[in-house]
């Protein structure tokens, strides 16, 4: 089947942010986000990575500054309007589901966005086949478990075909077999051209699957750029918990000249360093 292709740019401009009880989130946080690229957001708990991401589809309107989703600004959107735009992942997925079975949980988003029929049927076999679900259709998502519920979540998500799509700690409590179908899917998306932006603590799914990493502290952007920039700078990530991954640490100590972020780039830096190894 055909998907959208929409090239939308995210904006966020001097935004802040402040909660109702005080506590200052976001400081003039300015950055862009170009339609297909694949964006990790990194940082301790705290650092503001969730109240950022949940500004670009509406669930939190900015204290000063403004975000810009293509040509709409957030805060003169519903945020009905703005999930067309943007699809959100929550991180636990028992905050997302609600419908009476598997089939009925993917297909309401995108029957929502106004789709019918054989089209709207195509987007729900596609997302359940991207996130193995096909075969699961009328379980009741809690007959399933978590790691399962989650694949549901992200699959209501995907059947909206958004053009920007945001995942919060996608891997947290998956095991081995979910992380690569969730990398999938990642690796899918960008095919498409989806922008894709996600929160994580999991360094090693960020380094080996997101091609640029937002590092951020006490609500402002510490590090932007590539992730093998951002991940060789080690004593700046150490100041908000974060560690390089295990490979581009290893790689460290060995003395390669350039960090090192997935297991091809290991061997292929280790056979330069060790000629015939």
């Amino acid at each position: 089947m055909a998907f959208a292709r929409q090239d939308v740019r995210l904006e966020v401009e001097q935004l802040s942010f402040t909660y109702p009880a005080g506590v200052e989130a976001l400081r003039e946080v300015s950055l862009s986000i170009q339609s297909g690229e694949r964006v990790a957001i990194i940082g301790q708990n705290g650092s503001g990575k969730t109240t950022l991401v949940r500004h670009f589809n509406g669930l939190l309107r900015p204290t000063r500054g403004r975000v810009l989703v293509g040509d709409w600004d957030t805060a003169a959107q519903s945020v009905a309007k703005l999930a067309a735009r943007v699809g959100y992942v929550f991180q636990n997925p028992d905050d997302q589901l609600f419908c009476r079975n598997v089939q009925e949980e993917v297909a309401f988003g995108p029957a929502n966005l106004g789709l019918a029929g054989e089209c709207l049927q195509e987007r729900v076999r596609d997302a359940l086949k991207l996130t193995g679900l096909a075969g699961k259709e009328g379980i009741n998502h809690y007959d399933l478990s978590a790691t399962w519920r989650k694949m549901v979540a992200l699959a209501s998500i995907l059947a909206m075909d958004t053009p920007i799509v945001v995942f919060d700690e996608p891997t947290t409590g998956q095991d081995a077999a979910s992380v690569e179908r969730i990398a999938n899917i990642v690796e899918e998306l960008g095919r498409r051209g989806k922008t894709v932006i996600t929160i994580t603590h999991d360094i090693d799914f960020c380094a080996e699957n997101f091609s640029r990493v937002i590092a951020m502290k006490e609500g402002r952007i510490l590090l932007d750029g590539s992730t093998r920039r951002v991940l060789a700078q080690e004593e700046l990530l150490a100041t908000t918990y974060v560690e390089p991954p295990q490979l581009a640490r290893l790689g460290r100590r060995l003395g390669f000249p350039e960090t090192v972020c997935t297991q091809d780039e290991f061997f292929e830096a280790y056979r330069s360093w060790r000629p015939g190894a």
